[in-house]
């Protein structure tokens, strides 16, 4: 097996390159090997080397040591540098020193280690002091010692600073540069003594068991606790391990005609097409990424290096062109002469990306295709909502995580309850409403909140769902905050929060400061707004949004939203001025007394069907009928029970006696969706009829509306057909059966039983739409409320890769969805088939629904964007198979 490769500009005696890796090669030399072989390949100046394969890393993993054939490489490897460079490693006459550097397939920067100036020892440093270099001699053996020792032998860096810290102060300067070569030789003594101390070892002086304990230090380096997070963070699974990088060593700290930089051929924070970047005379790489000294802006390596700036932006403009995406770069000057160090196509903020993205595509650089490849869905959600100011979070007081429910960033009072948030808002003064958990109750606290933090919950509880419809900034499951709603109290780690205290939370990232922290307003820039205006021309799914007011439904239309997926007609039951007729309708002894109380609640459900039909125009609207167990409208504890008693002029003990009847020991799986219809038939009609009377008023004002019933929680085709009945009834009454209005009866497949009867479902339901949070909590048995206790535990074991509440559990979900599809156009080939729950708007799962594939993917409004996004890619990589 073949574990390294050469690169550089040197030709064979055959006068080919001897340059072995492309750019493609990533998996098998790392990002840095494969693009330092192509640079190489394409003419560019580097320092040769070879690369080390992750393969090599991969058996080094198993076995704990270097396989014997890829030592006999590295060996014939190491000798083909030593007479490309004419010199080698260990001899002071031609003293050849190197770099050994990590490098992962993807990008994983500042992850793994590096070690510089590696073959100098104590004999050697003299030699190379003699050539007329003794300040830039010592200079590298410092810092060979120093990163050798942190990173081989274990010596905290901390230690070292505080040698170099104490010479400085001795010396009386600020700047590592500012020293002697005499005062550098002082700084060795102590690193070497440093060393000895503390390991019981000397620093080894053969470069050859230099080269070994680096090259082994890097491969361990891998599975470090900052790579592993690192990894775990950005969800990068499947690689080999790191390739390592034995480079020839160019020295930007030889002298004042020396420097090193990096620097990006765009702007990385904005996309602006200008050279962007930062350089330092007379310095090592580290100098720049380690911030010790103030750099130059790159603009300024002009003056000081014309001729090396003018060949860096050749360089970069070069790249560019060769890659067709923008660049990060890192270079060296020795002696005015520019070497190239590496490049990989840069990070990027999501604004930056965007820009990048568009203007790419109009230079001529890339296509539509490959434009919208280019933005992660992911990264438009930082640009739809506010998002904390980096300055300012460099000063802020973290007081706790919890779960990212729903993005975005804000700054407000604590308000413990709905009062307290609605008279928040009359005052003009923004709220962040602090609960343990909420409840279908608190949505009007919700709705006047700019924020939302509850101390349980997970990412699909109530809290995280509403928020995420509503478009507010939310954290969940936050167990550092102790909340007593009582004694209006939030203690955080013994820190106690009264009403009106200000805290910030940050829902992109699941984080709660004290005190305001500042924030930045969303963009919609011209470049996202015809990036969006592409993807049409690729997406074969359909995106719609769940909304249940107009105003959601019109923020989902300027998002682009498709239809509605999922109108939850319950929510229209809370608002205050409707839900005591709800409480009357439950309350109620017999059918006289709920036909009364629906009587009251129609005309409010009517008049908000008409608002929803009026904003969606001719777009198809689902509508799903009454949804969760009745106990919900009910007072949830003793301050709630006394008020609604004044309220109703109801006995409280009749409001408890009736709370207590309609209690269930796992409301889930108890009387709610089609079972309340079933058991309370007049509630159906009520709905049906609202629905079809706004939809003929509607129509009438010229308007082709295309309402689609819902019916929930069903387990099979009898329920289904119990409840169609009743609806096509109320449509016949009202539209008439030869109506111009064209409606649809379907239903919610939310249940594993109902996905498993499908085929025979279809023969009645005109489409289908998944309910993927019940079928996720029934399929996998996991609450999605309580099931953060372990889950976390699971995806540290490996057990799960993702939680199956933020991406759609393919073998378990996911084969349910597919046979109900399957078996469901079997039997109905024009079946339209959607989803609805909160995986619609999450990028893996729409890739999945894409390749079913479904009809739509419905989600809240603020998704509509990052859904339509993922679907374009899901069918453009489609495309590609």
């Amino acid at each position: 097996m073949k574990y390294c490769y050469f690169f550089g500009k040197e030709k064979g005696k055959d006068g080919k390159n001897l340059t072995e890796g492309n750019k493609d090669m990533k998996d098998l030399l790392g990002g840095k090997g494969a693009n330092l072989a192509e640079m190489a390949s394409i003419g560019i100046r580097i320092p040769p080397g070879f690369t080390i394969s992750t393969e090599a890393c991969a058996e080094f993993d198993k076995t704990g040591k270097i396989p014997e054939e890829c030592q006999k490489q590295i060996d014939e490897s190491l000798a083909l540098l030593e007479k490309t460079t004419e010199a080698k490693l260990g001899d002071p006459s031609k003293l050849l020193l190197v770099s050994v550097r990590s490098g992962a397939a993807i990008s994983m920067p500042g992850m793994m280690d590096t070690i510089l100036n590696l073959g100098l020892n104590d004999q050697s440093v003299v030699e190379f002091s003699k050539q007329g270099l003794p300040r830039s001699a010592w200079d590298s053996y410092r810092r060979l010692l120093q990163m050798f020792g942190d990173i081989v032998m274990e010596v905290p860096h901390s230690k070292f600073e505080k040698v170099l810290t104490a010479e400085k102060a001795a010396a009386g300067v600020t700047l590592d540069k500012d020293l002697s070569a005499e005062q550098l030789q002082n700084v060795v003594k102590g690193y070497k003594a440093l060393i000895k101390e503390t390991t019981g070892k000397e620093f080894p002086q053969n470069p050859r068991e230099q080269l070994q304990m680096a090259i082994l230090a890097v491969f361990q380096s891998w599975n470090n606790s900052r790579a592993i997070h690192y990894r775990k963070m950005n969800r990068i699974t499947g690689l080999k391990g790191t390739a390592v990088n034995v480079q020839a060593m160019v020295f930007g700290n030889k002298n004042e005609k020396s420097g090193t930089g990096v620097a990006f051929s765009r702007s990385p924070s904005t996309g602006e097409n200008v050279f962007y970047g930062e350089f330092l005379a007379n310095a090592q790489g580290e100098d720049v990424v380690a911030g010790i000294r103030t750099p130059k802006t790159i603009d300024q390596m002009k003056q000081d290096f014309p001729e090396a700036y003018e060949e860096l932006c050749a360089v970069y403009h070069q790249l560019e062109q060769h890659y067709h995406d923008m660049q990060d770069l890192e270079f060296t000057v020795q002696d005015e002469i520019l070497y190239m160090l590496q490049c990989r196509n840069a990070k990027r903020t999501a604004q930056a990306a965007v820009k990048i993205a568009v203007d790419m595509c109009k230079e001529g650089l890339i296509d539509k295709k490959t434009a919208i490849m280019r933005v992660s869905p992911d990264q438009l959600d930082h640009l739809l909502h506010p998002a904390l100011d980096p300055a300012a979070l460099k000063n802020a007081k973290l007081l706790a995580k919890g779960l990212a429910a729903s993005p975005g960033a804000s700054c407000g009072r604590i308000a413990f309850n709905n009062q307290q948030a609605v008279e928040y808002k009359k005052q003009g003064l923004v709220s962040i409403l602090v609960r343990n958990e909420t409840s279908p109750e608190d949505l009007i606290g919700m709705e006047a909140a700019s924020g939302i933090l509850t101390a349980h919950g997970g990412r699909t509880s109530h809290a995280a769902v509403v928020a995420r419809t509503m478009g507010k900034t939310c954290v969940c499951g936050c167990t550092d905050a102790e909340i007593n709603d009582e004694e209006e109290v939030m203690v955080i780690k013994g820190q106690k929060f009264h009403k009106g205290d200000v805290i910030t939370v940050d829902g992109t990232e699941g984080r709660v400061f004290q005190g305001e922290v500042k924030t930045v307003p969303p963009t919609f820039s011209e470049e996202l707004k015809e990036l969006m205006g592409w993807e049409k021309e690729f997406r074969t799914l359909g995106v719609r949004t769940n909304a249940d007011t107009p105003k959601d439904a019109a923020k989902a239309i300027e998002y682009g939203a498709e239809g509605i997926g999922l109108c939850r007609t319950e929510h229209m039951f809370f608002e205050k001025t409707r839900i005591n007729d709800m409480r009357q309708m439950i309350l109620a002894s017999d059918l006289e007394g709920r036909k009364q109380a629906l009587t009251k609640l129609k005309p409010h459900q009517k008049a908000d069907f008409i608002g929803m039909f009026e904003i969606m125009g001719d777009r198809p609207m689902t509508v799903r009928l009454l949804d969760p167990p009745l106990h919900e409208f009910l007072p949830q504890n003793q301050e709630d029970f006394e008020k609604i008693s004044k309220e109703m002029n109801v006995p409280i003990e009749v409001l408890k006696q009736k709370a207590d009847e309609l209690h269930e020991q796992n409301p889930m799986l108890g009387h709610r969706g089609c079972r309340l219809g079933i058991s309370y038939p007049e509630i159906t009609v009520m709905q049906a009829e609202a629905i079809f009377e706004a939809a003929k008023e509607v129509h009438a004002k010229g308007i082709h509306v295309q309402p689609e019933v819902m019916i929930p929680l069903i387990i099979g085709i009898e329920e289904f057909v119990h409840q169609r009945d009743l609806i096509r009834d109320a449509a016949e009454r009202i539209l008439g059966k030869d109506s111009p209005i064209h409606y649809k009866i379907g239903t919610m497949i939310e249940t594993p039983r109902a996905a498993i009867m499908s085929g025979m479902i279809a023969k009645e339901a005109e489409f289908f739409s998944f309910g993927s949070n019940d079928l996720t909590q029934m399929t996998l048995g996991f609450s999605r409320d309580d099931s953060n206790i372990f889950i976390n535990r699971y995806l540290d074991l490996g057990l799960l890769k993702e939680s199956p509440f933020n991406e759609i559990d393919r073998d378990g979900v996911g084969f349910l969805i597919k046979k109900a599809v399957h078996d469901g156009r079997e039997t109905r080939p024009t079946l339209k088939v959607g989803l609805c729950g909160e995986h619609g708007g999450n990028p893996a799962s729409v890739e999945f629904l894409n390749s079913i594939p479904l009809t739509y993917t419905s989600c809240s409004p603020y998704r509509v964007p990052i859904a339509r996004l993922a679907a374009a890619q899901a069918a453009i990589k489609l495309a590609k198979k």
